[in-house]
């Protein structure tokens, strides 16, 4: 250890990058750094580093070959993971916590297209979720939540951040509002206000989670959030929660593709859904709910403004149509004579 270095804990670095950078990044930016970094400090705490002082390269090498082999992070997961822990360790070298230049020895792996846009939620799976939601848990929080992220392709925190004055369902749409000096922001500010419509189906059931299972709680700001626990507005943490939950096969299907006894599991309690090879955060909900709109002819500005995602980035990270898929549904708009 360098007699330059002040001995820092991961836990402590750890909340002090996240205050250090609160009022640089994105809401979503942030927790997603929270979540990677959490990560990484109960890595530290397996492998008995107290301090990061003695963090090193090579710890870099055995955390990165866990992340992949056991936890098995896809290519672009691994991305995320890794440049997380590249600005944070240049946070820990400002602070003398590591070494300097440590942060220089992270490598990040090179990803495609295809790595991009490897997970997402078919919609034969999907239906299945639904199905089982709405015959166990009908008009439930889950049930809800689960309508609204398929049907509109919402990002998690667009959706916590729904109040039920938001929901209009005689006109069927849900208002997307950005209040950042009330705790729930959207990701591109302002630009992401816009009105999405629904269907029958998910006013049906968000009109029966209203009337008959809704808590009736109000959040810090005194607003009534559409998405609420018995004490709080839901979280995004928990909104993943209950996405990792209900996309394990052993939910829906009582059976299991990766042959584990479901009751011995270490996925099955819901705490560790998670940790499930199957489960799948909202991200690929929300990619599989864009891909399906595109697959059924939904035109591509339509979805672009619908799901709140430009035309470039739309075609490269969640377009997973085939090239003949696309000359078929093109050939559909074309004149007959």
């Amino acid at each position: 250890m360098t007699n330059d270095l002040e001995p820092l804990a991961p836990e402590t670095a750890r909340q002090m990058y996240l205050d250090e950078r609160r009022h640089e990044l994105a809401d979503a930016t942030l927790q997603s750094h929270d979540y990677r970094l959490e990560q990484f400090v109960q890595w530290c705490e397996s492998e008995e580093i107290n301090n990061l002082n003695d963090f090193s390269a090579r710890d870099i090498h055995r955390f990165r070959v866990k992340r992949r082999n056991e936890d098995e992070l896809a290519t672009a997961s691994m991305k995320g993971q890794l440049a997380t822990l590249r600005v944070f360790l240049r946070f820990c070298v400002s602070v003398d916590a590591v070494q300097s230049g440590l942060d220089e020895k992270i490598i990040l792996p090179t990803t495609t297209a295809a790595d991009a846009r490897d997970e997402l939620l078919s919609k034969d799976r999907a239906q299945k979720i639904l199905d089982h939601l709405e015959r166990y848990r009908y008009a439930r929080l889950e049930h809800a939540l689960f309508e609204v992220l398929w049907h509109t392709g919402l990002r998690i925190g667009a959706a916590t951040g729904i109040d039920v004055e938001d929901y209009d369902p005689d006109d069927q749409y849900l208002a997307l509002v950005h209040r950042p000096n009330t705790g729930t922001s959207l990701k591109n500010g302002s630009k992401s206000e816009r009105l999405v419509a629904l269907n029958e189906r998910v006013c049906r059931v968000l009109d029966d989670w209203l009337a008959v299972n809704h808590p009736r709680v109000v959040d810090d700001y005194g607003r009534t959030p559409l998405f609420a626990t018995k004490r709080n507005r839901l979280s995004r943490n928990r909104g993943r929660t209950i996405a990792y939950q209900y996309t394990r096969p052993c939910i829906y299907e009582n059976d299991c593709p990766h042959n584990r006894d479901i009751e011995e599991c270490e996925a099955r309690p819901t705490e560790y859904a998670h940790k499930c090879p199957s489960a799948l955060s909202p991200h690929p909900v929300r990619r599989g709910s864009i891909t399906h709109h595109l697959q059924s002819d939904t035109p591509e500005r339509i979805v672009s403004d619908r799901m709140d995602v430009g035309i470039d980035v739309l075609e490269r990270h969640y377009d997973q149509r085939s090239a003949r898929e696309k000359l078929e549904q093109r050939r559909r708009y074309l004149p007959d004579e």
